[in-house]
Formats: structure tokens, C-alpha cells, sequence
């Protein structure tokens, strides 16, 4: 089996530079500093059935992605029932891989996307110590690589069919879903993804609707589809110890869901385990300088969410000042009976330490909301700032395990996880074009400074031990940098730090740490 796995890794990656060779220089798709790819070249529409196969495109990537993690106080011990270590413990991964696309041209609108992708993890950290990776996990699947000893991923990630009409486009399948709350995300070497039907429209003007109906979800660092939300699978049953504790790798285990939403949780509630995810999105840029967004996302049965966005340009001699507000909801529909105010499940009514309220004004509900600012400085010169703040309601913890971060693009940075209840976050943002400047040629440079009041009130006891629901406060700085490599369009390399400095969590351990990552990208 790895030597067929890595057979086709070597075929992707064959292929890949095959057609970079026969395209030339000129590379099919770019990325944004945010990973989402912008398509500079696409099918055609064609005549014939014949013509929708042979004038499709072919696109490659080819990637590297490494990690380390460096905790201040390393605090780890090795479980009795499995042998794996767990708990604090500084760790390392790389993963090299590759991706190949393949969109057909449209025949009366009508066309397909394949969309393979390869992660190969030959540089690794021993298989005890997989449950202690961070960052870094997202190169591996962490249960495939436990219960089967397998490091690499070979995954289907997208395989959908489209249908174009009047300014709009239906997409059936396995596919992207760019969303507030849904992203492909696609940092690492997989992106997330999701089956089932969506709808984008631009048919009125300047006006931009996504409708989506998911009933499932592939995660990044996963091979097989599964629940959008359910956290752990029936493996949680298992009289198999291994099977039992990696049964929290299985289904949704995102690093945001909700851990009291889980499989066993839902069955005794005689709630239904399986779950679909519904979205109906709008843009709209009708009124000059202003844009705004509206967003439904639900799980029947368990939540869902409604939130306004806007933001509004205004010009002051050479400046542009863009301030934006968000506005988000929560409502309980089901899931605070099942899961807890809480994200870590420890208030669930099912849960050993569910008889305490937590420091939540209702521990059994899920209703919240959140309220996030920001205001833009841009102009002719290289640089630009953002100035940024959320506040998270004190009720429930917002649940958002689809990759798209209820304060990104306001508060959050790198790897931060800031909307827990009653959290505060302030960051200041600056980015930084050495090529514009004349300085460096295709280097572009970002930081953030981030500081993030937890409420550390919000804990519940455990064997006479406080036990906290929330992360200690923290100072955040996040450095990136992205160099294009203009010698050869479509290669670039990147460099991400993250220092955050934290307060002492209650068991007296220091959990500061540094994180680094190196990436390449080669895009054709």
C-alpha cells in the first residue's frame, strides 16, 4: 500500500513539472497572501463532447511545509493505556506534496473539476509522540498515521460537477466552500473541504449570493469525508484502548469544535449523530464605497448563526481610512442540551463535571454573539495598517469548526482561537511591500501584535483542582514574509513566526511558546 501511495506522488509530481515545461513560463494560477488561489486561466466553452474533454486545463502545485514548535515549559507524560505521550511536549513535522487539477471546458454550460492532492511526511516525529503536534499535524493525518502506522495522505479533495448559467454557477460534489464561517484554508498541504450542493450567483448587479446545502466535511489533515460538526465517531465505544482515544481523530476534531457535540453525547440525548450544514450568503456593493455582507450558517437541530458585516471607504487627501464593523449571533437550537456553553464539552449535562455552571450565565445553552471593529489605513505608499478589536458576549462560546474564523480578518492571528466567551482582543496589523518600495523585488512582508483578555473565571473543578475552561491571557506577535521568486512566476517561499507570551495557567505552567514555519509553493 505505501509503495502504490508513494507511486502516485512521484506520478503527481512527474506530471506536474511535464506540464510546466509545456505551458511555459506564464503560471495558470497565483496565490493571495491568504492561500486562496485566483485563476489567471480557465476552460473555455465549447461545441462538442469531445472538446469539453480535450480543451480542459490541467493545473499543478507543487509544495513543502515545514514546522517547529517550541513550548517555554515542556510538561508531557506517556498514557498508561496507549503508550502515547501526551500533553505539552516541543515538537517538529515537514510534509512534501503535490497537487494536479483538472477542469473540463463547458459544453452548454456544463463541465467538471477532479482535484487530487499527495502529502508526503518522510521527516517525522516518532509515532508516540504524534498526539503532542500542533501546527504541524495538518501534513499527516494523526489516525491514519497511529492505528495504521501510515504518514502520508493521498485524498480526492475535490470532484464536483458545475453548470454555468446567467452569471451563475451550481456546483455538485466534493468542492471548496468560501464562506464566513467555511474556507478551504488551504495553508497547509490539503484543503478543507466539503461534499454536497452550493450556488454562487452574480446575477444582480454588483450584487454577489452563495447558497449552500454540506453533509460533510473533509478537514485538512484527514483522508476520509466526515460529519460537519459531531466531534469523535463510534470508535468512542471501542474496548480497544488505541481506538477509544484516537476515536477524538475520526470526525470533526477541528481545532475550534465544539468537544461536548461529540458522537456518544448525541445518542444519549436520543439526538441524531449524522448532521448537515446550510448557508446563505450576500454581498452587496450598491452604495459607492460601501460594502456589506449578510450571513445565515446552521446546523438543523443543533445552531446556527446570523451576521451583518460592513465596511465603508472614505478618502482623505492620499489616504484611504476603511473602518468595518461584524456583528454575529448565536442561537441555541438544540445543541447547549447536548454540548454545554463551552467549547472543551466539560458542561455538557452528560459530562463528570456537567453539574457546574462554569462561570457561564447559562452552562446548557449556546445562545451568544460577538461584535468585532477595525479601521484601515491604505495608500500609494508600501505600507498599510489595521488597528482591530472583537469583544465575544458573555453567554456561550461561538462554535466554528469549518475553517472560517468568526475574527479573522478583525483580531485574529496566527493560530489563535479568540471567541471564547467574554474574550477581549486588541491588534494592531502592518504590512510592508519591499518591492513596491524599491527595495527587495517580490518580497511583501506582514506583522501582528495581538493582546488577548480571557476570562479566567470561567473553570470548573475537578478532583479539587481548578480546571480552566478558557486559555490564559496572552500577548500574540505574529511575522510573515512572502517572497516571490520572479526568476521563475509561480514559485514563491514563505516564513511565518509566532511568539506569544502567556500567562501562567492555573496549574502553574507557563504556557508561552514560539512556532516557525517554511513553506514553498510552485504554482503552474
Amino acid at each position: 500500500m505505501k509503495t502504490i501511495k508513494l507511486s502516485l506522488a512521484a506520478l503527481m509530481a512527474g506530471g506536474a513539472f511535464v506540464g510546466a515545461s509545456a505551458e511555459g513560463d506564464t503560471p495558470k494560477r497565483t496565490l493571495k497572501p491568504n492561500r486562496m488561489l485566483v485563476y489567471n486561466t480557465l476552460p473555455p466553452e465549447v461545441d462538442s463532447l469531445k472538446d469539453m474533454l480535450m480543451e480542459g486545463e490541467f493545473y499543478g502545485r507543487l509544495r513543502l511545509n515545514t514546522f517547529y514548535w517550541d513550548w517555554a515549559e515542556e510538561k508531557y507524560a506517556k498514557s498508561a493505556t496507549t503508550g502515547l505521550n501526551v500533553g505539552a511536549k516541543d515538537n517538529w513535522t515537514a510534509g512534501l506534496g503535490a497537487s494536479l487539477t483538472y477542469k473540463s471546458a463547458y459544453y452548454y454550460g456544463v463541465g467538471f473539476t477532479i482535484d487530487g492532492y499527495t502529502s508526503q511526511n518522510p521527516w517525522h516525529v516518532d509515532r508516540e509522540d504524534i498526539p503532542t503536534l500542533k501546527a504541524g499535524k495538518d501534513v499527516l493525518s494523526r489516525y491514519d498515521a497511529v492505528n495504521d502506522g501510515d504518514y502520508h495522505m493521498n485524498v480526492l479533495a475535490q470532484l464536483y460537477l458545475e453548470y454555468k448559467f446567467a452569471k451563475s454557477s451550481f456546483k455538485f460534489g466534493r468542492q471548496k466552500v468560501e464562506t464566513f464561517l467555511t474556507k478551504s484554508n488551504d495553508t497547509k498541504m490539503i484543503p478543507n473541504t466539503f461534499e454536497g450542493y452550493t450556488l454562487t450567483s452574480k446575477y444582480f448587479d454588483k450584487t454577489t449570493i452563495k447558497l449552500a446545502y454540506l453533509t460533510k466535511q473533509k478537514l485538512r489533515d484527514h483522508t476520509r469525508f466526515h460529519d460537519p460538526i459531531t466531534f469523535k465517531n463510534s470508535d468512542v465505544y471501542s474496548s480497544d484502548p488505541l481506538k477509544k482515544a484516537t476515536a477524538s481523530w475520526a470526525n470533526n476534531d477541528d481545532a475550534g469544535v465544539h468537544r461536548g457535540l461529540r458522537y456518544d453525547y448525541f445518542e444519549k440525548a436520543g439526538e441524531d449523530v449524522d448532521h448537515d450544514l446550510i448557508i446563505a450568503e450576500v454581498w452587496n456593493k450598491s452604495i459607492q464605497n460601501l460594502k456589506v455582507m449578510l450571513n445565515y450558517t446552521g446546523v438543523p437541530d443543533v445552531l446556527y448563526d446570523i451576521t451583518g458585516e460592513a465596511h465603508y471607504t472614505f478618502k482623505a487627501g492620499d489616504f484611504k481610512i476603511v473602518p468595518g464593523i461584524r456583528y454575529m449571533m448565536q442561537f441555541d437550537d438544540g445543541g447547549g442540551k447536548v454540548g454545554g456553553a463551552s467549547l472543551l464539552g466539560l458542561l455538557s449535562p452528560y459530562a463528570s463535571t456537567g453539574n457546574q455552571d462554569g462561570g457561564y450565565s447559562d452552562p446548557h445553552s449556546l445562545d451568544g454573539w460577538l461584535f468585532a471593529a477595525r479601521v484601515d489605513l491604505k495608500s500609494d505608499a508600501p505600507w498599510k495598517f489595521r488597528l482591530g478589536y472583537s469583544h465575544i458576549g458573555d453567554e456561550a462560546d461561538i462554535v466554528a469548526p469549518w475553517r472560517g474564523f468568526p475574527t479573522g480578518g478583525f483580531t485574529r492571528a496566527m493560530g489563535q482561537y479568540n471567541w471564547t466567551a467574554n474574550t477581549d482582543t486588541y491588534m494592531l496589523r502592518g504590512d510592508y511591500n519591499f518591492d513596491k518600495a524599491g527595495l527587495v523585488s517580490g518580497l511583501k512582508a506582514m506583522f501582528r501584535l495581538a493582546y488577548q483578555d480571557y476570562d479566567q473565571d470561567k473553570y470548573v473543578t475537578v478532583n479539587g483542582s481548578k480546571k480552566q475552561l478558557q486559555l490564559s491571557d496572552r500577548t500574540v506577535l505574529h511575522l510573515d514574509a512572502i517572497q516571490k521568486i520572479k526568476a521563475l512566476p509561480g514559485l514563491e517561499a514563505r516564513v511565518r513566526m509566532a511568539f506569544v507570551m502567556a500567562d501562567d495557567n492555573f496549574d502553574g505552567r507557563d504556557p508561552s511558546y514560539n512556532e516557525y514555519r517554511f513553506e514553498m509553493n510552485y504554482l503552474f
